[in-house]
């Protein structure tokens, strides 16, 4: 770094002074906090995203301001690399120590030291790129300007803001303009609308049959960003039955009593769907709609809801998916590689459904660039968290092998079915889990099924569970194995979990540290929800004997 640059990045970062007393640690989601003091924050990962965009020999990178399902008075940010997928975890302590650097002198010194280490280009050979991209709080603006002027302050480094985008947007555009491949969000949106018009013209006709409608669907937008860009694809798909409700045009309040994240914990239908709307299918967005779950309201229970969750999407993907190779590779030499990828979070009933489909099923830790970066070792890598984010993933190989089946192909069924799997290529977003392709890909299904949403929710019975957190003196003691599913340290505590568990039928019991706050979080299953209650309250008993805080 010469004088001029020096200067240059001491002057912008004298601009924003770090919160005092605030350590901020870089997570799955990025950095989140209240908004009010993300200022800092935000600017020094501006720097970090061009910084990684020299890295990566100028290619571009993506920096999405969203806190997602949080409060609206919450924000956030994060990276997402070349391939359209996260950070890479290498550079995410290099976020901590910037983030968290307590003057401009020392932040400086930090991105020398980091630059000469990684080999990193400060001179003015190569030219950093970033797309920016924000959700609808009205704290974003202010953060995406913060966010230019770190990036501005790395010499020859361009900020693109593309407005208010999904982060599935963002990531997709990003993985886009990486290949050579059109990437405006116009693109975004036809690609989606032509792959999902694909699937619903492949659909076998039966004898007399029309159409294959499956009614209404009722879409809660979590009054955020999901709503304005829903409609913008129902203008394309305009003879798609949808209703759009809490689009945020309403006037309500982003995630308050409404989107994907209140649903799935709550159980209950949002605000704005009601008695009304009984017998209707209906999903649920998150705030920057990278979730989606689905539900139905039982009538006469107090907006209660039949939930149907991550969970259940990634199963009905991988039935139709498994269908499709049924029909392609009866004798062919090449039998693609499936992984479903699930976290210990997953209903056991849904694993065993998968298994008993014969597919394989992997576990690993918790959180999204786990499950992600496991997904790309198969041909076919299919995940969902329970929340209803996932994606699924194809490799080049396969891809390839389906273009080759299309064109030389002479039997129809086959050439039809490798017609669906580029199709479901193209509607789901390979760069990250996405709420409207996720939406899509699930309307094609059920309607090339002919399935009505009751009768998706039949594929298998969730096992009642219950999820518990308890107050702990330092979460760090609790040390877990296999996939979080085991608590190694402290000594004994396992063998307690292990003894309660054995009391129940199908009991499932594992605590895992949270990643966040010094809690541990209790995670039970059994073959009643009474049972999966005294199971995770025992559960907590015995973390807070071993890690609470006692004198």
């Amino acid at each position: 770094m010469n004088d001029q640059q020096r200067s240059m990045l001491l002057q912008s970062a004298s601009q924003f002074p770090p919160p005092q007393g605030i350590k901020l640690s870089y997570g799955t989601a990025g950095f989140r906090a209240d908004a009010s003091i993300l200022q800092s924050t935000v600017f020094r990962i501006g720097i970090l995203a061009a910084l990684r965009s020299l890295k990566t020999d100028g290619a571009v990178i993506g920096l999405m301001i969203t806190a997602s399902h949080n409060k609206v008075s919450d924000n956030g940010v994060k990276i997402a690399d070349p391939s359209g997928g996260m950070l890479t975890q290498d550079w995410e302590p290099f976020a901590d120590s910037i983030a968290n650097a307590p003057d401009p002198e020392s932040l400086v010194r930090l991105i020398e030291e980091f630059a000469k280490k990684e080999n990193i280009p400060l001179d003015r050979s190569k030219v950093a790129s970033v797309f920016l991209g924000r959700d609808t709080r009205p704290s974003g603006e202010s953060l995406v300007e913060a966010a230019k002027q770190g990036i501005g302050s790395v010499i020859g480094a361009v900020a693109t803001d593309l407005g208010i985008v999904t982060t599935p947007q963002l990531h997709w555009m990003v993985r886009a303009r990486n290949k050579n491949i059109r990437g405006s969000e116009i693109d975004y949106f036809d690609q989606l609308a032509t792959s999902f018009r694909c699937l619903i013209d492949l659909i076998p006709k039966k004898s007399g049959e029309n159409d294959h409608t499956i009614g209404k669907l009722i879409v809660d937008c979590s009054n955020g960003v999901g709503g304005e860009k829903l409609q913008l694809l129902k203008e394309k798909l305009n003879w798609l039955d949808l209703e759009i409700r809490n689009s945020g045009k309403e006037g309500g309040i982003l995630n308050e009593g409404v989107g994907a994240d209140y649903v799935q914990k709550e159980k209950v239908s949002p605000q704005g769907l009601g008695p009304s709307d009984v017998g209707v299918r209906c999903a649920s967005l998150d705030g920057d709609a990278d979730r989606i779950v689905y539900f139905t309201i039982i009538p006469n229970v107090n907006n209660k809801i039949n939930l149907i969750d991550g969970d259940k999407m990634l199963s009905l993907f991988a039935l139709f998916i498994k269908e499709q190779l049924n029909i392609l590779t009866d004798k062919t030499e090449y039998q693609p590689r499936v992984g479903v990828v699930q976290t210990g979070y997953a209903n056991g009933a849904s694993t065993k459904y998968l298994t008993e489909l014969g597919l394989q099923v992997i576990f690993t830790p918790t959180g999204v660039k786990y499950l992600h970066g496991k997904a790309e070792e198969y041909d076919i890598g299919i995940y969902f968290e329970a929340n209803g984010h996932g994606t699924v993933l194809f490799s080049d190989k396969f891809l390839t092998w389906l273009e080759d089946i299309k064109s030389t192909e002479k039997s129809l069924n086959k050439q039809n079915a490798a017609k669906r799997l580029c199709a479901v290529s193209k509607v789901v977003n390979q760069a990250v889990g996405d709420a409207l392709s996720g939406l899509l890909l699930v309307e094609a299904i059920l309607q090339h099924m002919g399935w009505s949403v009751d009768k998706w929710n039949e594929l298998y019975s969730d096992l009642p569970s219950r999820q518990l957190k308890v107050k702990v003196a330092d979460r760090t003691a609790l040390v877990t194995t296999n996939a979080e599913t085991c608590a190694e340290k402290p000594p004994g505590i396992q063998d307690a979990i292990n003894a309660l568990t054995a009391k129940y039928n199908q009991g499932r019991c594992f605590v895992r540290p949270s990643g966040t706050e010094d809690v541990v979080r209790v995670y039970a299953e059994a073959d009643t929800q009474v049972a999966a209650d005294e199971l995770a309250t025992s559960v907590a008993k015995v973390v807070d004997q071993f890690l609470g805080f006692h004198l």
